[in-house]
């Protein structure tokens, strides 16, 4: 296809053409669109994590003052199902009713919904209702569920599992009997909320003449949640409009509908009037996915050079009970990405799934990834301990070589391409990793904990489709409509650029259109790290065929052959003739006219295409900690923390840069900070920011960043995924190195996040969980 021009505007670094109306107070979210008559949504919600419902009053609330209605499970009984990605085969999916009617199953759940004029006289209504409740035995853990005698939650189940599914490849038990080593790990990964600037909040507003139901919500995937509304309630999908404005943040968690979005929309119509739900940030942390969560058991098998003979892992992963439409793909991620960047020619890996009457657990930023990379990288340097190896040496030994891509790993994963020791290197020589070592052994001699980590990873971005529109207007300037859906990547600065460069005009003559279903034919949405490489690959074909068209215009208005004109900034040429020239605004001109059209050409000026790849684009590099724990307090200070990041060709280098600080102040969050905690009653103790521990400025090191270069082939850009790396790589490389500063004391393992009375506890008792043979 059709090339870049030479305004070599991939590659440059631009800032985002977004931030001045941001900055400036003039961007809009759900919350700043006022529509007149716009009644408020306020949910009464079960404060037991498992019950009965035995009694439901509502008749106060429906004679309170400003109050239009009040909705329970009897009104949205007919509604539904809910949308669940079934990944995995004979997946179990609990009911997920959208407003409960005799049981609850998690704290939270919506048992009744108040609609009135204001959200202060909704709460102060929704404080009328009366419920009865029998509580049941509640089940928070997902190793607990899962064991003998725990209370099932769905008796006709017969068990708590959703669902199973094993990786096998290889002989397996006998390369661990042929094995000189077997190293073994227990991780724990800690929950986690999403915490998104702007938590959920949807507006819906319905038009009984047109029989119309707009929504305005903050969502990843307005075409997704269009489709799943409409199907819900059971209207055209054709006469439901999805738009998604300013979005304060997504991080996984909004790619779907929840209940209390089905529950406004619906209202919307049943009432003839427009109706608004934003959450608080206690609902949001109570009610809206968590992420992570799992139980993993690993085991490597080695020989006594350090060369990996097999993996074997168990993986048990919470759900929650009202499944979340991307509840399987962390479980299906953690397996499947379990051998990284690493050749491992036999595998036994077992990921199932429990339902936990908690929250739903989804996608986070990263989704599985980072479960799996922290899983083999912590079992890496539990290998390098029990063979006497260095880390890195061990790492260098197993590392896909590049000239075996595409590669296709144990678990049938196909690696696109990647040359993971010379991101490794690269990373290495710019920290000074030997001097590191030399620096690390005198401080020890001192008594003082330092401790060296570090993790390679592999970061599989870009699955499924997107769809990119290109049009020059009639005045020769250019609307691109994407079906990825921005909320905070940048998607006009770096869209612009892409098509700026492939028609050879400037990003100022570039409009991007995105977020509005009215806008675009179809899309899939943003998250994944896939806008780039599927919503940029979709856009940069859709310019390719705009500009050839536009090219067989120009030759007939320059009475030229077509071999004879070729593509210029700002439109085409006569080849060695600069004085025969037409404008973009020319060409489109006489597109528009008919004019000028060769024979099968019909007028206008533009392309849509949908783009699919043969396969997923997979990112790599490596994280370098360099940590000092404090032994009297068990604090953890990270000294330098230095990155090589891959991610094929990048668009703009200045976003991706930002994309690395976001994805590490999550990082570090899980590292040393972050954790959602349920008694065992399945109480929420981490409801508010007072108890759940987000970074602040302070407690996000400066990081060193830099990258190889290694373009895809699946794309016409080359370009790979970068938004979940830091979630990916952060973590593990942290995690080694406290453990390698503890190791002298007998540390060996640690589960997130690394807080300092825990590290401190570790430190007294001077050993850890690991096991080696």
């Amino acid at each position: 296809m059709a090339e870049p021009q030479d305004g070599n505007y991939i590659g440059r670094p631009t800032k985002r053409v977004e931030d001045r109306r941001l900055l400036t107070g003039r961007g809009r979210y759900v919350d700043d669109f006022k529509l007149p008559g716009c009644l408020s949504v306020a949910f009464v919600r079960s404060p037991h994590a498992h019950a009965r419902i035995t009694a439901l009053r509502v008749d106060a609330a429906r004679s309170a003052p400003g109050v239009v209605a009040v909705f329970t499970g009897a009104d949205t009984a007919d509604l539904g199902p809910m949308p669940v990605n079934r990944v995995f085969r004979d997946m179990k999916v609990p009911p997920h009713p959208i407003l409960a009617r005799e049981t609850v199953y998690a704290l939270g759940v919506p048992v009744a919904a108040v609609v009135a004029e204001t959200p202060y006289l909704a709460r102060d209504a929704a404080e009328l209702i009366e419920v009865e409740y029998e509580p049941l035995p509640p089940v928070v853990d997902p190793e607990v569920a899962l064991a003998p005698g725990a209370p099932l939650i769905f008796s006709e189940w017969g068990s708590n599992q959703s669902f199973s599914q094993t990786w096998r490849n290889g002989d397996v038990a006998a390369a661990f009997a042929a094995a000189d080593r077997v190293v073994a790990l227990k991780v724990v990964q800690q929950r986690l909320a999403a915490v998104a600037l702007e938590p959920r909040a949807i507006l819906a507003d319905y038009e009984p003449a047109t029989e119309e139901l707009t929504i305005w919500t903050s969502t990843q995937a307005p075409f997704r949640m269009r489709a799943e509304i409409a199907n819900i309630l059971g209207v055209p999908e054709a006469k439901v409009r999805a738009v998604a404005p300013e979005v304060g943040g997504g991080f996984g968690v909004k790619t779907a509908p929840y209940r209390e979005d089905i529950v406004v929309a619906f209202a919307a119509v049943r009432l003839r009037r427009p109706v608004r739900w934003i959450s608080t940030r206690s609902e949001d942390l109570l009610t809206t996915n968590h992420g992570r969560g799992a139980v993993a058991q690993g085991e490597l098998a080695l020989r006594a050079d350090g060369t990996i003979l097999g993996v074997r892992a168990r993986i048990v992963c919470p759900l929650g009970t009202a499944l979340v439409n991307s509840a399987a793909m962390p479980p299906w991620n953690h397996a499947r990405l379990l051998p990284g960047a690493y050749v491992i020619p036999t595998c036994e890996v077992e990921s199932r799934g429990t339902v936990t009457t908690t929250a739903p657990v989804g996608a986070y930023r990263g989704a599985g990834r980072p479960e799996a990379a922290f899983l083999i990288e912590r079992l890496m340097d539990e290998a390098a301990r029990a063979l006497g190896m260095d880390p890195v040496e061990i790492r260098r030994k197993n590392f896909i070589p590049p000239e075996r891509f595409p590669y296709t790993t144990v678990t049938g994963q196909v690696y696109d391409s990647g040359d993971y020791e010379r991101a490794m290197n690269k990373a290495l020589t710019l920290v000074g990793y030997a001097e590191l070592r030399r620096k690390q052994a005198a401080a020890r001699q001192h008594g003082e904990i330092v401790g060296v980590g570090l993790a390679t990873y592999v970061e599989p971005c870009g699955m499924g489709w997107e769809s990119g529109s290109v049009r020059v207007e009639r005045t020769g300037t250019i609307t691109a409509v994407t079906g990825s859906s921005a909320h905070g990547q940048g998607h006009e600065t770096t869209f612009a650029q892409v098509v700026a460069d492939f028609l050879g005009v400037k990003p100022a003559d570039v409009v991007v259109r995105h977020g509005d279903t009215q806008s675009a034919p179809q899309g899939f949405g943003t998250f994944g790290s896939r806008s780039v490489a599927l919503g940029g690959g979709a856009l940069a074909k859709a310019a390719g065929e705009v500009r050839e068209k536009g090219r067989r215009i120009a030759a007939n208005l320059l009475e030229a052959a077509l071999d004879d004109v070729l593509p210029v900034p700002g439109g085409f040429q006569v080849i060695g003739v600069p004085e025969r020239r037409v404008a973009w605004k020319r060409v489109a001109e006489a597109a528009y006219k008919g004019q000028a059209l060769p024979r099968g050409d019909s007028p206008g000026l533009d392309a849509t295409v949908f783009f699919q790849p043969e396969g997923e684009v997979w990112s790599f590099g490596c994280c370098v900690a360099v940590v000092r724990v404090e032994r009297e307090t068990g604090a953890i200070r990270i000294e330098r923390l230095l990155w090589v990041d891959d991610c094929g060709t990048v668009v703009n280098p200045l976003l991706v840069e930002g994309q690395l600080h976001g994805g590490l102040a999550q990082g570090i969050g899980q590292a040393l900070l972050e954790q959602v905690v349920y008694d065992g009653n399945g109480q929420l103790l981490t409801g508010t920011l007072m108890d759940y521990a987000v970074p602040r400025a302070a407690d996000v090191p400066v990081p060193l960043l830099d990258k190889t270069t290694t373009p895809s082939p699946r794309n016409p850009l080359g370009a790979k995924g970068v938004g979940e790396a830091g979630c990916i790589a952060v973590p593990p490389a942290i995690v080694n190195a406290v453990v390698d500063a503890l190791a002298p004391v007998g540390i060996r393992h640690l589960d997130m996040p690394l807080t300092p009375e825990k590290v401190w506890k570790a430190i007294q008792r001077g050993r850890g969980p690991a096991l080696t043979r």
